[in-house]
């Protein structure tokens, strides 16, 4: 069984990039909000929500590196890098605040879950629609070594018998990662998933 988001491309890349910025700090530890750039484009194109500020029919860097600076001091770069998943949604809930949008409800999912709910949650977000922002601190294998204290995307799945591959997004490319590997760090303190829904329009 395989399940892949359709995606956005800007100026070939697939997704955004840390890379393309020249401020220091978002090139060395900007990925959490390069993620959450991500994540907020993705849902203006394919969730018809508003959190985007330029135009998404035509993205481009620049205009990303600029939305990229605007989510700084919400997810901003620092030398411990945002390596709790609160961290993370409450600076994301901070933007939506800024721009006064309240459409998306947002949920942290420890690593110290079990790799099969692990792998039921990864399911079940990519199934309706939404790519899935992960905290990797460090891990056991070598393998994942350019993962490490890293924030990435999900944005597939492909399940066979008793494993999991996920479709890993991070400086504009893709790669299939096993999530039951990737989950099963080693180490005692983990990240994990962030969790993403839209608000019923009732509530918002």
């Amino acid at each position: 069984m395989r399940k892949e988001l359709e995606y956005f491309q800007i100026e070939n890349a697939y997704g955004g990039s840390q890379d393309w910025f020249g401020d220091p700090m978002m090139k060395l530890g900007g990925c959490g909000a390069v993620t959450a750039c991500d994540c907020c484009i993705y849902f203006d194109l394919y969730k018809g929500t508003s959190l985007y500020p330029y135009d998404k029919t035509k993205l481009t860097k620049n205009d990303y590196v600029r939305f990229g600076m605007k989510m700084k001091p919400f997810l901003r770069p620092r030398w411990s890098g945002i390596d709790r998943l609160e961290l993370y949604t409450e600076g994301l809930r901070k933007y939506f605040d800024s721009i006064s949008d309240d459409s998306l409800i947002l949920t942290e999912f420890s690593g110290e879950n079990s790799v099969q709910n692990g792998v039921k949650m990864l399911k079940y977000q990519i199934d309706n629609g939404f790519p899935v922002p992960f905290l990797l601190l460090k891990h056991r294998e070598r393998f994942y070594r350019d993962y490490e204290w890293h924030w990435f995307l999900f944005t597939g799945y492909e399940i066979y018998e008793d494993s999991c591959m996920a479709k890993a997004v991070t400086y504009g490319s893709w790669q299939w990662l096993d999530f039951n590997d990737l989950w099963n760090t080693g180490y005692a303190r983990k990240g994990g998933m962030i969790c993403c829904s839209l608000k019923e329009r009732s509530d918002r």
